[in-house]
C-alpha cells in the first residue's frame, strides 16, 4: 500500500507539472486502488485519494482557504425499511418503506462539518453531506425525496451507518498543503460489489467553485465469484446442485447421529 501511495503521489505532481487549465480553479485527484478485490478473507480495506487544486490568473488570490468535500456512493438498489411495533408480546411488522435506486454505500468525507463549508440552501443545490443527499422513497404511486427528519430515512441511514454502509466524517480530508490534500476511504468487510463512484466538489468562502469525478470498482474473485457467476449464469443448474447438497447433508447427519 505504501509503495502505490507513493507512486499515486508522483503520478500526481507530474501531471500537475504537465499543463494547465482553462478554468480559474482545477481539481486533479487520483485514487490509490482503482480496481479492490475481494476474496474468502477479505475484512475490510481502506483507498487514498490524493487531490490537488490546480489555479491560474483568474483563481482566488493566493491565501485563500479552501473546503472540500468528497461523496462516495456505490451500486444502486431498490431497498425497504420496516417499522416494527410489539403487539401482544410479539414484535410485527406494521409499516414499511420502499426506498428507489439509493446508492448501497454511501461515504461523504470533508476537511470540515458541512454546515460550515456552505449554506443549506448550496448545501442541497450541491447535494453534499448526509442530510441533503437525496435518498427518493415510494410514496403510494409517486417517488419523492423526503426531509432528513422523515422517521424513515433516519432511520434508514442509522441502519446503514450502523453496518458502516453510510457515513459522514468531516475532518477525515487534510490539506498537505493549501492546494494539496488528501482522504480515507474505509471500505468495511460488508462492502457490496460494483462500480463507486467518488464526486469531489470544491468550496471558497462558501461558494461553489469546481468539482470533478472519478470511480473504483470492487470485485469478488477466487470461489465466492465462482458461486455468483453460477447462480446468475446457470440459475437452474445453482438450484439443482444447491438442493442436492442440502439432501445430501441432512441425510449424512442422520446417519452419524443415528441411535442404534
Amino acid at each position: 500500500m505504501t509503495t502505490r501511495i507513493s507512486v499515486l503521489f508522483v503520478t500526481l505532481l507530474l501531471t500537475l507539472a504537465a499543463g494547465g487549465s482553462t478554468r480559474a480553479e482545477n481539481l486533479i485527484v487520483s485514487v490509490s486502488n482503482h480496481r479492490v478485490t475481494v476474496t474468502p478473507n477479505y475484512s475490510g480495506e481502506e483507498l487514498v485519494l490524493f487531490g490537488s487544486i490546480e489555479r491560474d490568473s483568474k483563481s482566488k488570490p493566493p491565501g485563500t482557504a479552501y473546503d472540500i468535500v468528497v461523496t462516495v456512493s456505490g451500486p444502486r438498489a431498490d431497498m425497504v425499511t420496516r417499522r416494527k411495533e410489539r403487539k401482544l408480546g410479539i414484535w410485527v411488522n406494521v409499516d414499511s418503506r420502499e426506498f428507489i435506486q439509493v446508492p448501497s454505500y454511501l461515504g461523504i468525507f470533508a476537511n470540515r462539518p458541512i454546515d460550515n463549508i456552505t449554506s443549506p440552501d448550496v448545501q442541497r443545490r450541491q447535494q453534499v453531506g448526509l442530510t441533503s443527499f437525496p435518498l427518493p422513497q415510494r410514496m403510494g404511486p409517486d417517488v419523492a425525496n423526503t426531509v432528513a427528519t422523515d422517521p424513515f430515512r433516519s432511520a434508514f441511514v442509522r441502519l446503514r451507518t450502523d453496518h458502516g454502509l453510510y457515513r459522514e466524517q468531516t475532518s477525515a480530508l487534510t490539506f498537505l498543503t493549501p492546494t494539496l490534500f488528501r482522504t480515507g476511504i474505509p471500505l468495511p468487510a460488508e462492502v457490496p460489489t460494483g462500480t463507486y463512484t467518488i464526486d469531489i466538489k470544491l468550496f471558497a468562502g462558501g461558494a461553489f467553485v469546481a468539482k470533478t469525478e472519478t470511480a473504483f470498482e470492487i470485485v469478488k474473485v477466487g470461489f465466492e465469484q465462482f458461486v455468483a457467476n453460477s447462480a446468475r449464469q446457470h440459475g437452474l443448474l445453482y438450484g439443482l446442485a444447491t438442493a442436492m447438497m442440502a439432501i445430501m447433508t441432512g441425510w449424512l447427519a442422520s446417519v452419524i447421529f443415528r441411535r442404534d
